[in-house]
């Protein structure tokens, strides 16, 4: 199993267009030192290097598909290495992709909960819109525990987990969120026994999955933000970070006190990084503080194999 993080930012991306915070002004102005991140998103292979599974498509995708040559075998004149998109969630930063995507020559198998597939239907109708160029085969997610597998990723088993987080603004479960707005992945190779859970988007621990983190070889986990604070202390939300559905990294039951928990020589990454984040300067005293611990940062370009 190869795992390639084609982004590793928040929403936004960083530096974010409109921000300048420290981090997106210092990254401008070549003073910090920092590489620039687009919008999270992976892709996935398993026996055949010409075929991988997006991980949700962010609006970033056509510049990752460019900077992944494997992404494109380039076997005939319009040809991708893309078998099928999984969305771990609805977010506007986990689909736009899907928009860039439309001149696919046949429709985008498209894995997603219930949940997920209404709010793309309805609250954004993303896939509807779809319908009028390449279309999608939709494909259930179920949470029912068992593991599925997609056509042409070989060698490979999912299992979704549903998580604790919230779904997009513009869902009308916003305030009431269901079961399957928000899923963890669990990626098996089924010949060496390799196993990656992925979650982007985490608003609290739960014991399935911390059950299911505890077993994998890698854990590639929502880093979004450093504080719960962190946004209301700069001024740019009256929101926590749990608020947003995000599990901080530091402070009482965050991230670090969930990763320095897991056996010795399983990979913690954190993904999915908001450009305040104090972690993105790689002189900051947090990144030190990560490093002592064997927490990595996921960046642009990382490729993991299991």
């Amino acid at each position: 199993m190869r795992i390639r993080i084609l982004g590793s930012a928040a929403g936004g991306g960083f530096p974010q267009w409109n921000c300048n915070c420290q981090n997106c002004r210092g990254l401008r102005a070549g003073t910090l030192r920092a590489q620039a991140r687009t919008q999270s998103s992976i892709a996935v292979s398993g026996d055949d290097p010409t075929a991988w599974a997006l991980i949700n498509a962010s609006p970033d995708i056509l510049k990752q598909l460019a900077d992944n040559s494997v992404l494109q075998p380039a076997r005939v004149i319009r040809d991708t290495a893309l078998a099928a998109v999984v969305l771990t969630d609805a977010q506007i930063d986990h689909t736009t992709g899907l928009y860039m995507l439309r001149e696919s020559t046949r429709a985008l198998p498209l894995w997603c909960t219930d949940s997920v597939y209404d709010d793309l239907t309805r609250g954004n109708p993303i896939l509807s819109l779809l319908a009028h160029y390449c279309g999608v085969e939709h494909r259930r997610v179920a949470l029912d525990g068992k593991a599925f597998r997609i056509d042409g990723v070989d060698g490979m088993e999912f299992t979704a987990m549903p998580l604790r987080s919230k779904p997009p603004p513009f869902s009308p479960n916003r305030d009431q969120p269901k079961i399957g707005d928000n899923i963890a992945l669990r990626m098996v190779c089924t010949h060496t026994g390799g196993s990656a859970l992925y979650a982007p988007g985490l608003g609290a621990m739960n014991e399935q999955l911390w059950q299911q983190i505890h077993m994998a070889d890698c854990v590639l986990i929502d880093g979004t933000f450093w504080t719960d604070d962190e946004m209301i202390r700069l001024g740019l939300s009256k929101k926590t970070a749990r608020d947003i559905g995000h599990l901080p990294i530091s402070g009482r039951e965050g991230m670090i006190d969930w990763l320095t928990r897991l056996r010795a020589g399983a990979r913690r990454i954190l993904i999915h990084i908001n450009n305040t984040n104090p972690i993105l300067d790689e002189d900051s005293a947090e990144r030190a503080q990560l490093n002592r611990l064997g927490i990595e940062i996921a960046f642009d370009g990382m490729e993991i194999e299991l």
